[in-house]
């Protein structure tokens, strides 16, 4: 349990609740002030409501009972029908008002949280678990809900209520009502005392619920693996503690949130003693009537439900906070990689791709690339090759500025891509790598995913030239049929012929292949390859690649060692050259014998 205490430490320094709450306020609450307003109006009508109730008490016990009066009896039974017929609907109203105004700014957060993600760079991505992120999106914004939910409620129609009922207790006792209400302030004390560090367990608790829920993503997603090494047991064990440390929190947070609820049931009992042993008095002795008691007593007894309630908002808003406060942590994290001020579009008449001076380090330290420089000339095919970790890939990557380059500069058509936007930069590339991402979508869908209005003559033409149109329509839906997520339904070759579908679809002069080919099997190679022939023809091509055709027919081959340039030519005048190149290709040579 040592974690959940390192986290409370850390919570320790989260954002004050009053600056949290302003900031939802005039971000998320104000544009909805006419529900809310509407809201308010209906929790006050509910509230008097429920006052009234209580101050009828008097005339039903004194002038029905007490008097035994029958032409009393109707019109008080009217009256107290119609205060009850005014409650209901006007809590049902603020109840649906309120539901509607909760979820609509938990979509708005929704909205904006995933408009954030989606913008964000790739180092972001590799520094954070899926499972954090899906957590902050579903399990914090449903603390958010709750909390929100509770708060305009609370302030509102609990609140009202209370006031309106210890109206009514004055107005009956005021000695009496003085005598009663040292309740509210006793436990609300007790309450404050708790609410900082149930905001603590609560964090952990959030932040457990991310972990939990990324290890149950990479269980599921890798179950083959598991199997296939025999790890269920070890996968079984890993949940359990999980489980058991999130189920150690709830707990806590439970009792940390429930602590209360003796204490002010205890208040509450020792309030109602003194209400009957000080007003039984008085009635007694004929200073006060039965039905000013239980008046008294209904509205005291009404009051209670309330503030208890009341006495809880504390819990649930420091949880509520607590997630909050993750929430703008997040949004507020700017994206590394943006559009700088004045950025204009790139525009490419000769795709030439001039990589000048390059370097790349990552935020470990560690040096990527050191002064790398090349051009892919225009409708050209550019061969990297070279040793895992050389840096290639890194190239490919900083080409459509998924990270920006550290030194030098990365130029297409002689603009720094730096200086343009970037959704003109990458509508100008095509990216096909070794991990193909396939939604859960169709496969029509999947094609077209980057080319909006696509025809379907359009996506079958490029289905065809990716050697995907025969599979596609032996399916049972043809280009309708939903590949399941990752694009499980599919084969490796089949998802990558989708992938070069895409591709072709897209129709960009720049085109970015990343070991495209590497993870497949002969026959699925020998189609992919083709396709992928089709689709460099007038395009300028970069591939990271060890398939001997595509390096040996490639324009330019630029051979990478340990992040620098150390050899570069054709494929017989590196021969020629017997150095780093010939020994890669000879190595090559002897794996595909």
């Amino acid at each position: 349990m040592a974690a959940p205490r390192n986290n409370e430490k850390k919570a320790a320094h989260m954002t004050g609740s009053l600056p949290l709450a302003l900031r939802m306020w005039r971000t998320y609450i104000r544009p909805h002030l006419a529900g809310l307003f509407s809201a308010l109006v209906l929790m006050l009508l509910a509230a008097a409501s429920t006052g009234a109730m209580a101050k009828f008490m008097e005339p039903v016990i004194d002038k029905v009972f007490g008097d035994k009066n029958p032409q009393e009896l109707w019109p008080v039974a009217e009256v107290v029908f119609t205060v009850f017929t005014v409650r209901g609907f006007a809590t049902y109203g603020q109840g649906v008002m309120m539901n509607n105004l909760s979820l609509r700014v938990i979509s708005d957060m929704q909205r904006n949280m995933f408009a954030h993600l989606v913008q964000s760079d790739l180092a972001f991505f590799h520094s954070q678990q899926s499972g954090e992120l899906m957590s902050r999106f579903l399990a914090d914004t449903a603390l958010v809900r709750a909390a929100l939910t509770e708060s305009l409620t609370g302030l509102g129609k609990n609140f009202f209520t209370v006031t309106f009922l210890i109206g009514v207790m004055f107005y009956q006792d005021w000695k009496l009502a003085l005598i009663a209400i040292f309740v509210f302030p006793a436990a609300a004390f007790a309450v404050m005392r708790m609410g900082k560090k149930l905001r603590r367990v609560s964090t952990s608790t959030q932040v457990k619920m991310g972990e939990l829920t990324s290890m149950l993503g990479q269980a599921f997603q890798g179950n083959r693996h598991v199997k296939a090494y025999g790890m269920e047991e070890f996968e079984k064990q890993r949940i359990n503690g999980a489980v058991e440390q999130i189920y150690k929190l709830q707990t806590r947070a439970f009792r940390v949130s429930t602590v209360v609820t003796p204490l002010a049931e205890m208040l509450s009992g020792m309030a109602i003693v003194t209400i009957i042993v000080y007003g039984g008095m008085q009635v007694i002795q004929g200073h006060s009537t039965a039905g000013k008691l239980f008046s008294f007593i209904a509205a005291f007894l009404l009051a209670f439900e309330p503030m208890k309630r009341l006495a809880r908002l504390n819990g649930i808003n420091q949880m509520g906070f607590a997630a909050l406060d993750r929430f703008f942590q997040l949004i507020d994290r700017p994206p590394a990689i943006q559009d700088k001020p004045g950025a204009g579009e790139l525009r490419v008449q000769s795709p030439i791709v001039s990589i000048e001076n390059v370097s790349f380090t990552y935020a470990d330290g560690s040096d990527a690339l050191r002064g790398v420089s090349f051009i892919a000339p225009a409708g050209k095919t550019v061969a990297l090759v070279g040793e895992s970790g050389a840096g290639k890939s890194t190239i490919l990557n900083l080409i459509p500025r998924f990270y920006d380059v550290t030194g030098g500069a990365i130029k297409i058509d002689g603009q720094d891509i730096r200086d343009v936007t970037l959704k003109s930069l990458r509508g100008s590339m095509a990216v096909v790598s070794q991990e193909v991402a396939i939604f859960s979508d169709t496969i029509r869908e999947n094609i077209a995913y980057g080319t909006p209005g696509a025809t379907e003559e359009q996506i079958v033409e490029a289905a065809k030239l990716a050697a995907a149109h025969e599979f596609i329509r032996d399916l049972p839906e043809g280009y309708d049929t939903r590949v399941g997520e990752n694009g499980v339904k599919l084969s490796g070759g089949q998802r990558q012929r989708v992938s070069i579908a895409r591709a072709i679809l897209r129709n960009a002069p720049i085109l970015l292949l990343d070991e495209a080919t590497s993870a497949l099997d002969t026959t699925s190679e020998r189609l992919v390859q083709a396709a992928l022939d089709r689709l460099q023809k007038g395009r300028t091509t970069i591939v990271v690649a060890h398939r001997l055709s595509t390096i040996m027919n490639a324009d330019a081959i630029y051979v990478l060692s340990h992040g620098k340039l150390i050899e570069s030519g054709n494929h017989s005048s590196l021969l020629a050259q017997n150095g780093a190149y010939a020994r890669l290709y000879g190595n090559l040579m002897r794996e595909s014998a």
